[in-house]
């Protein structure tokens, strides 16, 4: 978030001082500076400027553009999974409010800040309270912009909760978060809410080949299948696995995105299924543990992409809601951080029973 304030006191100031190229707080994407360019996050350098630029979730940027610019805004609850755009949907909305100035109309707060009481009756109140001349902004209300606000204490939401009511008048707020059950209702309540669901795969691969064109990258047609399907809609997530891979590769193959990110590839999934299918337990658990071991594969992977594939193969329900439930116990397992040998042996045991109830189910 504070890269983004940066932007505008860096903006302004080479509006002051055209010929200062060598001001070392130049951090800005917009600004041309030898060796800087490269070091910038791509999420970052790629953010969308303006509510034209949000390419998903048309309708809800096309409602929120409708209200600011009807001078209507609400306070606003934007919730979903990460990456789907929320803050840079917020912020675009600031920069159409404010302009140039909109760092000084703003408060952002999110996780790493702290977020207990004390910050929403000294920090967050403060800045409210305040009376604004605008400083040459188009609106003379304030935006109060709280990134990830289910990490806030439930004190420090009811404190929010009279805040929000007292100060309508000169500033609107807006919540962001992962998880809307972990907002208390009565905070629900006096915002509109609107969710961002995860990025279909056309949005996610558009912007992509737009970053790949920016950039002038090496990816053929399936490094670029790789990329969104382990992105899972998570914008993010793609462009970060996307620099990563360029980094370590000059060609951004379908085998280098999964190196890079400790996937397993899609035919070593095949070849893990068959061996759980078809060889004998200890056969498997030989054969299993030793690509696990030559490729630093994690098993909490494995169990992952092994249920997606047990998805597209054939075999009765019942057997198949068995496997389901079987592997997430072991995913549950392993996120406890359980012994990885004893969970494999539990995932290859599942397979051992679904596979003998296979052949019943035959005879």
């Amino acid at each position: 978030m504070t890269e983004v304030i940066s932007l505008m006191d860096i903006d302004d100031d080479d509006n002051k001082k055209p010929n200062n190229n060598n001001n070392s707080n130049n951090k800005g994407k917009n600004v041309v500076v030898p060796g800087e360019s490269k070091a910038t996050p791509w999420v970052e350098k790629y953010r969308p400027q303006s509510l034209a630029d949000v390419a998903a979730h048309r309708d809800i940027v096309d409602t929120i553009d409708r209200l600011t610019s009807e001078n209507r805004l609400p306070h606003l609850l934007l919730y979903g999974p990460p990456g789907t755009g929320k803050t840079s949907t917020i912020l675009a909305v600031a920069r159409k409010l404010y302009g140039a100035q909109y760092h000084n109309m703003i408060l952002e707060l999110n996780a790493s800040d702290d977020r207990g009481i004390d910050v929403v009756r000294q920090q967050i109140q403060d800045f409210a309270s305040t009376q604004s001349f605008s400083f040459g902004a188009k609106a003379s209300v304030k935006l109060i912009l709280l990134d990830e606000a289910d990490a806030m204490t439930k004190d420090a939401q009811f404190a929010l909760r009279r805040v929000i009511e007292k100060y309508t008048r000169n500033t609107r707020f807006a919540l962001i978060c992962n998880h809307v059950n972990k907002i208390i209702p009565a905070l629900q309540s006096r915002c509109t809410r609107f969710r961002f669901a995860p990025l279909d795969s056309f949005h996610v691969t558009e912007r992509l080949k737009h970053v790949i064109e920016a950039e002038k990258l090496d990816v053929p047609e399936t490094g670029l299948a790789a990329l969104v399907r382990l992105s899972n809609g998570d914008m993010r997530k793609a462009l970060n696995i996307l620099q990563s891979t360029h980094m370590a590769s000059q060609q951004i193959t379908e085998e280098a995105v999964y190196l890079c990110t400790g996937n397993p590839l899609p035919k070593d999934i095949e070849q893990i299924s068959y061996w759980l299918l078809n060889e004998s337990f200890t056969e498997s658990f030989k054969r299993i543990s030793e690509m696990k071991t030559r490729k630093g594969l994690a098993l909490v992977d494995i169990v992952r992409e092994v249920t997606m594939f047990v998805f597209k193969i054939k075999m009765p329900s019942d057997i198949r809601v068995q496997l389901i439930n079987d592997m997430a116990d072991i995913e549950y397992r392993l996120s406890l951080a359980c012994n990885d040998r004893l969970q494999l042996g539990s995932l290859i045991a599942s397979f051992t029973r679904a596979r003998s109830a296979l052949v019943a189910a035959a005879n």
